[in-house]
């Protein structure tokens, strides 16, 4: 935890479900991303709270969450896709530690706290219209009920780790109980005492056990593609 949305008719409001199927921040067109090298492990995790993250590690930094951003587009698709729309799901409530001297990173965010639609994010994503906050909210309520099951995996939490500067960062996300790992190139800065990794990668909504919305035989569906882009930074 990237359609929509006839505003009006019972089959337009079920189908703001579809889009928000995330997990994760997306934007521009973005550019080609650099597919997972190593094999993805799954593991099923039980339904309940996660525990809170342990204690920072001697010579960690924190995320700082006003700077931080996930952001992820998912695309509408099937032969009568043009009646709905792209959308982009944004966390921007991101906590957690990352330790240079470990190569490490723990971090987490709400789902409940994600944002929809946001006309800067849109823009940066070459989504034209704007939907209205009717069908925004919508989308949000069906995203979080519907689709994610919220209430009972509220976090998204991610685990990284480098081996070495040349190599991908081996990341762990874990969605909607289930954890899938990844090797996702990334772009590394460091001013004095602010370390920032940004990149992107696209995933599928399939991988954390979750199906994408159709209807209609599939004539109007939302992609299993999720299109995610993230910058955290930490001081």
């Amino acid at each position: 935890m990237h359609t929509t949305m006839l505003s009006t008719s019972p089959l337009r409001a079920y189908l703001l479900a579809a889009p928000f199927i995330v997990a994760l921040a997306a934007c521009s067109p973005l550019p080609p991303s650099t597919p997972a090298t190593a094999p993805a492990t799954i593991t099923q995790a039980p339904p309940a709270e996660p525990a809170p993250p342990a204690a920072p590690a001697a010579g960690a930094l924190a995320i700082d969450s006003a700077n931080s951003l996930i952001a992820v587009t998912v695309r509408r698709g099937g032969v009568l896709a043009r009646l709905g729309h792209d959308h982009v799901v944004a966390a921007r409530t991101i906590t957690g530690t990352v330790t240079p001297t470990d190569n490490r990173a723990q971090f987490q965010f709400r789902l409940d706290q994600m944002t929809v639609d946001e006309p800067a994010l849109r823009q940066v994503a070459g989504l034209e219209k704007q939907p209205s906050p009717e069908a925004v909210a919508g989308t949000r309520t069906n995203m979080l009920t519907r689709v994610l099951d919220a209430d009972r995996y509220p976090l998204v939490t991610v685990r990284a780790e480098r081996i070495a500067d040349d190599q991908p960062l081996g990341v762990a996300i874990t969605l909607h109980g289930v954890t899938r790992a990844y090797q996702i190139p990334v772009v590394f800065a460091r001013e004095g005492n602010t370390l920032t990794v940004s990149g992107t990668v696209d995933l599928k909504q399939t991988d954390f056990g979750l199906v994408p919305f159709s209807v209609m035989g599939g004539a109007m569906a939302v992609e299993d593609r999720m299109e995610l882009r993230f910058t955290v930074v930490a001081k």
